[in-house]
């Protein structure tokens, strides 16, 4: 039983070391904060990607309901998206929305790139590519898919109650982040499981990459993003906002065109979640810490995770090429 359940365990933990702590965010010293963070981070990237594999929905379904899991973060939970302040940052000046209160190229920076891409998407991609015998089944019970769901609304709470001082939106800003949030898991869990599959059935002939040039684009298209938003006081912020557009619109075009075709296999669905990790390791040298740390500290934390992620997709990518090696020999018999 325990066994049947590490991958669960591991993607609890590896969602919130990734989003908070491989990207530089917190420091080292701040590891104490997994108690808080691990419910939220853990417990909600848990619950999309059970929700997901259980109703068919496949990476499609993941990607809506990472948004969604973005926008009540930062919609209803930090309140990011409407605070002009936030973090100290000054968000009116950044392509602000005056009509719904809300910086244009924060919402497309925080929404995709960042908590859908690196707090769920990434640590999904590389916890499958594990056990890629069981990627594609559902890694929890009933009982199980309960428990996480507890540990968000734990999480939840627990945030709201840390920060006294949240921002305070209007009444029809936290309405609106509530209806989006609810139509974005809808249409990400209505898809069917003959729309989803993700097997051989249904796939068609064509040229895929490999995935190394997987890997490649994906490390091209993170260090475009991490480029728009650490030039947006140099370039401005709406060529920031539809650099970061048009970067989401060519990936998802790009993976899910790929993907339908026989030659996508489980090193390419790998690949993306490498590149992600390993972008916000690189990154995690120029971010500040938003607690504070000497830079000795910091270094060493970001030093650390850094190590620590490329020893963990090296295991991966060993798991991977294993059980492909294994499949063809099968395929031989």
């Amino acid at each position: 039983m325990g066994k049947r359940l590490l991958p669960a365990l591991g993607l609890f933990v590896l969602s919130p070391l990734t989003g908070e702590f491989l990207l530089g965010n917190l420091p080292v010293t701040a590891l104490p904060a997994l108690i808080v963070l691990a419910p939220l981070y853990g417990g909600g990237t848990l619950l999309i990607r059970e929700l997901a594999r259980r109703g068919g929905a496949g990476w499609p379904g993941m990607v809506l309901l990472a948004v969604a899991y973005g926008v009540v973060e930062e919609g209803l939970l930090t309140r990011s998206l409407f605070d002009p302040h936030f973090a100290g940052m000054d968000l009116a000046s950044y392509a602000w929305l005056p009509g719904v209160g809300m910086s244009a190229w924060w919402t497309t920076f925080v929404l995709g790139g960042v908590h859908a891409a690196g707090s769920v998407l990434a640590p999904i991609a590389v916890m499958e590519a594990l056990v890629p015998s069981r990627a594609e089944e559902p890694w929890l019970g009933r009982p199980g898919l309960v428990v996480a769901g507890v540990l968000y609304v734990l999480g939840a709470a627990a945030t709201g109650l840390t920060n006294p001082d949240v921002y305070r939106p209007s009444a029809g800003q936290l309405a609106g982040a509530a209806v989006v949030a609810a139509l974005l898991a809808v249409l990400a869990l209505r898809r069917t499981r003959g729309q989803a599959a993700e097997g051989a059935r249904g796939q068609v002939r064509g040229w895929v990459p490999g995935p190394w040039p997987v890997l490649g684009l994906t490390l091209v298209a993170g260090l475009a993003f991490w480029l728009a938003a650490l030039t947006i006081d140099t370039l401005g912020a709406w060529p920031a906002v539809a650099a970061n557009l048009a970067l989401y619109a060519a990936s998802y075009a790009l993976v899910a065109r790929w993907a339908r075709r026989a030659g996508w296999g489980p090193a390419q669905r790998f690949a993306p979640g490498a590149g992600w990790l390993l972008t916000y390791a690189w990154h995690s040298f120029l971010q500040p810490p938003a607690l504070p740390a000497t830079p000795a500290v910091d270094l060493a934390g970001n030093v650390v995770f850094s190590v620590a992620a490329v020893v963990l997709l090296a295991v991966a990518w060993s798991r991977v090429r294993a059980a492909a090696r294994g499949a063809a020999e099968t395929a031989t018999l």
